[in-house]
Order: structure tokens, then sequence, then C-alpha cells
């Protein structure tokens, strides 16, 4: 694809986006409505290739009933929920409170994290979280030496654990490809959290990263950012440096069977105008491609 026809496609998405964003910048948060039935009826209507989720990081400056009212409103169907909306040392009754309201919202409560794993009272303690809370994935960052136990206990609880990459200042997992290395022969649950925009971060192609590790990615954190450098930084997607039509793209082509989280980052006071144009933009790649 020539350079001209990338900028035309990126000013049509980025253009697609901003009118998303602008439709709901108007919301105060406190009168957002509940768009979950209605964001099932669109989801319905139109069949796309990829399932597209929250990282409730995204929405740390928010209590949890107005993450999920947020998460709604952008009309995503899942969500995986970090500890400052429920926090590891939950009790099962705090849990399965939370639970109950992700459920009233419409939405499916997937996994949970990003989750440390540096000893084995903390990979336990994550277990049986995820484990209360229904969850499918444990989104975490294990040390190497807690490999084997997580391994373990993967097979034990039938829960998989999705290592996380956190970039250029990540000593132990800064892309994908190096945790690839140190789980490629584990159980295959044992798989990768590509954050395609530490891997960028990182000097690294993302698209390139998800075909090699196709395998053993299990959980994907969408984003965009400024710069492919360690001072790279967030903003909305399409406004960055990912070439995320080809990215998505990718996911297609390799059959990834997971969510694409969201992780928006920049503006934490006021993500809503930043994620509905995030929302809109990855949606508009998606409609090109069907």
């Amino acid at each position: 694809m020539t350079n001209s026809r990338k900028s035309n496609r990126r000013q049509f998405f980025n253009s697609a986006g901003t009118g998303a964003a602008a439709s709901l910048a108007g919301f105060a948060l406190g009168s957002l409505p509940c768009f979950a039935a209605q964001a099932t009826l669109v989801a319905a209507k139109k069949q796309r290739p990829l399932r597209l989720a929250m990282a409730s990081y995204s929405l740390r400056k928010f209590n949890l009933d107005d993450a999920l009212k947020i998460t709604a409103t952008v009309g995503l169907e899942a969500i995986c929920l970090k500890s400052m909306h429920l926090p590891l040392e939950s009790s099962d009754e705090e849990i399965a409170a939370a639970v109950a309201k992700v459920k009233a919202a419409g939405i499916v409560l997937y996994g949970g994290g990003v989750i440390t794993m540096q000893n084995e009272e903390q990979v336990e303690r994550a277990f049986e979280y995820a484990k209360a809370a229904g969850m499918t994935r444990i989104i975490g960052v294990p040390a190497p030496n807690m490999l084997p136990l997580v391994n373990d206990k993967v097979q034990q609880y039938d829960i998989a654990v999705c290592i996380h990459n956190h970039g250029p200042g990540d000593a132990t997992y800064p892309t994908p490809d190096v945790a690839y290395e140190r789980i490629k022969n584990l159980d295959p649950r044992v798989g990768l959290c590509h954050d395609v925009g530490h891997t960028t971060r990182a000097g690294k192609d993302p698209a390139a990263i998800t075909r090699q590790c196709a395998d053993r990615i299990l959980d994907v954190h969408l984003k965009d950012v400024t710069e492919p450098t360690k001072e790279g930084h967030a903003t909305p997607c399409g406004r960055g440096v990912i070439d995320l039509p080809a990215l998505i793209q990718t996911f297609v082509e390799i059959n990834y069977p997971g969510y694409l989280s969201f992780e928006y980052e920049e503006d934490p006071d006021n993500p809503l105008p930043g994620l509905a144009e995030s929302v809109g933009y990855i949606r508009g790649i998606m409609d090109m491609l069907a």
C-alpha cells in the first residue's frame, strides 16, 4: 500500500472516530444512560470479525458502577477488571456483589489484571480470586521462577494466564516474543496478553510479533502511541504511529479467538471522548475488512 493510500485510510478512520467521540462527549457522567441493550441490538445487526472489550485500568479514576456505565456507553461487550474495581483481597461476598453488577450491566466479566505474581502466595491468591469471580483469564506478570507453579495452577483451575509485556522499561517481559521463549513448552493455557502499545514503544512491529506468537496470544491490550520509542505515550486509536489497520487484519488472519481490550491510558479524569474515538476507529477498520 502506498503512503498516500495509508494516509487516506487513516484520515477516513480518524474522521469516523472523531465523530463517534463528538456524539458522546456532551454527556456528563452522572447522566450517562446504560446503553447495554442498545449495544446488543447494534452488535446483532453488524457481525464483526473480532470481539472488543474494556481493560478497566482505562477507568481507574472511576468506581465500578461508573466504569460499567462508560463501558456500556461505548458499546463494549466484556470487561477485564483491575484491582481498583475489584480488589484482590475481596471476600467471596464482595466478589459476588461485583460480579452481579457486571452481569446486570449486560457485560461479560472475562478476566482480571494486570496481577503481579512474584511468590507462591500471590499466585494462589490470583487463582482463587479468578475462580470466585468466574473469570477465564488472569492477565498477569508472574516471576520467571513462578512459571512452573503457574503451569500447575492453570491445569488445576482451568484458568488461563496471559503474561503482559510492559515495553522497554520491563527487564523481564518487554515484548511478547521474549515471554514466549519462557513459556513455549508449558501448558498452552499459559499464554500472552499482547500490549501492542508497549511492543511498539520497544521498537518492534506489533503485527509481526502477533504472527510470531500467534499460538500463545490469549488476550490483547489495544491502544495507540505517539512514537515507537520509550518516550511514546498513549493517544486515541488512529492518532498515533501504530498501523492499526494492518494489526487488525493480522488478528483476523490468525483467527484470534479472544478479546481486544481497550487500555486507554490518556486523560484518566475524562477518558470517554478518547475511548469513544478509539472504539469507533477500530470498528471502522473491522467494517472495512468485513
